[in-house]
């Protein structure tokens, strides 16, 4: 009997102290769940406060009495935002669909094609990754402005169409597929494109997901590349227009407006993610997971 009631105590210590570090565990995380959210949620509400409100506050407030839209319709009049909107939509699906492309069929022939030094070959391509993104950009610059397609949209989506990082992330996911399948399936007579298709993709497909995601983002979220190769506005991307807004719109200091336009840039992304989060971790845990 004595021991059964040490035990018992024993049992309701130890869950005590769990529930402690619990509690103090998901302390942390909210403080610092507030911590990320709070320039979003300052975003938002500098948006919706009126020129005059947000001018006249000598002490910032955390909140707003009088909320206004008029911001969003000023963000959209400043400037041509609507057709930025569309060109980085364009350019975003164009470059993403082609990087696809290039990249499974990339990773299928580093992961599953027998080719003489295919390995040699592969390490040199990881080794580009030490290539600082500067000097990438310096050569594709000279290289588009050769080639007279500097305000254009393949000016624009031809240095983004490939990725090593994505390549070899997709390569070690294929590289986890047994290859077992792949010899039973060239018994079968199946062509490598139809056991790609067929096989590995459906197989891989979070990993494709999360850098079809990952991609959308970058090119949303692209910037140093589109000012650089562009200064015809009928190839502004949104990242162009926020900046034209600043400097020709509405003025450096109208900083409800340039928060309204920035909240209505972000918002796609915002929700892409929120709905693809999952999938994200999933692919990303997966890629990096042998075994």
């Amino acid at each position: 009997m004595e021991s059964q009631k040490e035990l018992t105590i024993i049992e309701k210590q130890a869950k005590r102290r769990k529930a402690i570090q619990n509690t103090f565990v998901y302390l942390l995380l909210t403080i610092w769940g507030l911590m990320v959210l709070f320039p979003f949620y300052w975003m938002v509400l500098t948006s919706v406060k009126s020129y005059s409100a947000y001018s006249s506050e000598h002490i910032p407030k955390f909140y707003t009495t009088n909320p206004t839209m008029q911001n969003y319709a000023d963000a959209f009049t400043a400037v041509n935002l609507g057709r930025y909107l569309m060109n980085t939509l364009l350019f975003t699906v164009v470059t993403t669909a082609v990087m696809l492309v290039v990249t499974v069929l990339a990773a299928y022939a580093f992961s599953r094609i027998q080719f003489a030094g295919r390995e040699l070959v592969f390490m040199i391509f990881l080794a580009l990754m030490m290539i600082p993104n500067e000097l990438v950009i310096i050569t594709n610059f000279v290289t588009i402005t050769n080639w007279n397609m500097r305000n254009t949209f393949a000016g624009l989506i031809l240095p983004s169409i490939t990725s090593v990082f994505y390549i070899y992330l997709l390569r070690e996911n294929f590289a986890q597929v047994p290859a077992e399948l792949y010899y039973a399936a060239k018994v079968d007579g199946t062509s490598d494109l139809k056991y790609l298709l067929k096989v590995m993709v459906p197989i891989c497909k979070p990993t494709i997901i999360t850098i079809t995601i990952l991609k959308v983002i970058e090119c949303w979220n692209s910037y140093v590349w589109p000012r650089l190769i562009t200064d015809d506005s009928n190839y502004f991307l949104v990242s162009n227009g926020i900046q034209e807004i600043r400097e020709n719109g509405l003025g450096r200091e109208n900083i409800p407006a340039m928060m309204a336009a920035v909240v209505i840039v972000s918002l796609p992304l915002i929700l892409l993610f929120l709905l693809f989060h999952k999938k994200i971790m999933e692919g990303v845990s997966r890629g990096g997971t042998k075994g």
